[in-house]
């Protein structure tokens, strides 16, 4: 890089203005500062990509990668600004990028021709170029198109060479200058993720990340002064509704398009329908699809809508996929607007004399257990109790993305001694709640509770009832559970734990319409909404009268799923 000094402010014509400020509520004028506008430097990658990149599947395989007018906006931004930096170094301006956009908008192989651009054009030696992403098999998408486009261009092709075994390219010049898939499930990646020099990182499907660590160590290594202008791309659709990178750059990225953080070096690309916009309608679902008509069907996104409104277990999938809508879980159980209104607050000290029926999860032992009591003549009150392993709980939180050190020091969650749960701690808990409050009896899922439940029975006095959690038991508690939802009638105190548990349920259905709830595809944990759905079932076998002989005192009941 040369060594400079401050640029004069150049006139930037009406025409350039135009696609620089293509990018939806940015303005990357307004916020330059220090930085200036280069025309030339602008149009090189587009010129680039679009006699240099082809499309290498579909329709248009073997055609020039012509691009759309948004997609010139990007580049024009990311590669026509620059700035001095502290080294008195003339450098691109934009250091990170976000491109949040619905899909099928061609995310990745238009980042694959950025990539191509930035490893044969960039005046920069020794390039360590990564195509990053949650599995090997995503990463490898985007590699595809990379080698794709070198292959099909003859002088891209004379001056690289590709190895496919290894999903690399090898720059024939500069043989220290490469690119490289980097997957965050494969061990022997792990230097590359710790111990790079990067110059380019692409992330293809940010929101499939599973921890934010492959993107935090990424990030941290661009903190090398060696490298003057790399950049660091990070390409998605919406998450759901949950605690996780993802959802963390997006809403960082919202804030500088906003505003409210002054960064010049970050460029947020935010291509989404607002919450409260008409999902059935054309005019939202351009917000989402800037390529709308060309990568994207248009017959497609009207079918996919009125499926979606005939089928409302398939509502949030169009929203989150094509619309860039966060919501809070694949399939559609329970709105999270209904539990909100629900939250009416619970003073304890009222349901004492009140009957009280309880439901326990006990998961594995170094998961969150859960235990709920439901008190129906008390407004149909609902009380959450959480148990965490103390000594693995940083670690899950780290993990899981999931703030539960905050939870237990709010009070909502009670760490046990420690690094697996302690079945002993809990149930000095459950002998102190019997004492506080009218539990009739609690109902437990045999599978992982057996021992723990004959303890509390044989010993403590405490009437323990086996109920399993299939269709047969669960559906019409679910459905109950559901009813006082959707009516208002239940309380639960807006619990934050019980809140996010209500937003990873997704429930199966059998051929006969009955119900329960999949913990396999459920986004995260739903302990607590399956402990207060037995608490529920509970109470409507003690309402029907349905004793038998397995509800017989001093012997577990069982409830057969």
């Amino acid at each position: 890089m040369t060594v400079a000094t401050k640029q004069p402010t150049k006139r930037i014509t009406k025409a350039w203005r135009k696609i620089l400020l293509g990018i939806p509520g940015y303005d990357s004028i307004a916020t330059a500062k220090d930085a200036w506008f280069e025309p030339d430097a602008a149009q090189e990658p587009i010129d680039f990509i679009e006699t240099c990149c082809v499309h290498i599947e579909g329709a248009l395989a073997g055609q020039p990668f012509l691009l759309a007018p948004w997609q010139k906006s990007i580049i024009a931004n990311l590669f026509g600004w620059k700035w001095i930096d502290e080294f008195k170094r003339t450098v691109r301006r934009y250091r990170e990028a976000l491109l949040f956009v619905g899909r099928k908008n061609g995310k990745t192989p238009f980042v694959a021709a950025i990539a191509n651009y930035v490893f044969f054009v960039d005046d920069e030696a020794g390039q360590q170029n990564y195509l990053a992403a949650s599995t090997a098999e995503q990463a490898s998408l985007a590699f595809r198109h990379v080698s794709g486009m070198i292959e099909a261009e003859s002088r891209m092709a004379s001056r690289a060479r590709i190895y496919r075994s290894f999903k690399s390219v090898v720059n024939l010049a500069d043989a220290q200058s490469f690119i490289k898939v980097l997957a965050g499930d494969e061990k022997k990646d792990a230097k590359a993720k710790h111990g790079g020099n990067p110059h380019l990182v692409i992330v293809d499907e940010l929101h499939a990340q599973p921890t934010p660590d492959l993107v935090e160590a990424l990030a941290t290594s661009f903190a090398s002064a060696n490298r003057a202008q790399p950049l660091f791309i990070q390409a998605t659709t919406s998450d759901y509704e949950r605690p996780s990178i993802c959802n963390r750059k997006h809403e960082y990225a919202c804030k500088v398009r906003d505003g409210i953080i002054k960064n010049p070096r970050f460029l947020p690309v935010i291509y989404e329908a607002n919450r409260d916009d008409d999902w059935t309608k054309l005019r939202t679902w351009r917000k989402a699809n800037p390529n709308l008509g060309v990568s994207v069907s248009l017959e497609y996104l009207r079918q996919a809508c009125k499926d979606a409104q005939a089928q409302p277990e398939y509502e949030n999938t169009f929203k989150r996929l094509h619309l860039n809508i966060r919501t809070e879980q694949a399939t559609r159980w329970i709105v999270m607007s209904e539990w909100d209104a629900c939250a009416g607050a619970i003073d304890p000290d009222e349901l004492k004399g009140h009957d009280c029926w309880v439901g326990i999860d006990l998961a594995q032992k170094i998961d969150i257990a859960a235990a709920v009591l439901f008190c129906p003549d008390a407004g149909n009150a609902l009380i959450p109790f959480f148990w965490l392993p103390r000594d693995s709980a940083g670690e899950r939180e780290h993990r899981d993305q999931v703030p539960y050190l905050t939870w237990a020091r709010q009070g909502f969650i009670e760490l046990t001694p420690g690094n697996t749960i302690d079945y002993a701690f809990i149930r000095e808990r459950v002998n102190e709640l019997a004492k506080e409050y009218n539990l009739v009896d609690i109902g437990y899922d045999p599978y992982d509770a057996s021992h723990f439940a004959q303890e509390l029975q044989d010993e403590d006095g405490i009437t323990m009832v086996e109920f399993r959690q299939g269709f047969i038991s669960m559906n019409e508690p679910a459905k109950q559970l559901q009813t006082l939802l959707r009516s208002g009638q239940l309380r639960h105190g807006g619990n934050p734990v019980l809140r996010w548990m209500a937003s990873n349920v997704v429930v199966r259905v059998d051929s006969s319409d009955n119900i329960r709830f999949d913990k396999a595809k459920s986004s995260e944990k739903i302990d607590g909404i399956v402990a207060a759905t037995m608490a529920i079932g509970r109470a409507l076998q003690a309402e029907k009268g349905t004793a038998s002989e397995y509800d017989k005192p001093g012997s577990a009941g069982v409830i057969w799923g």
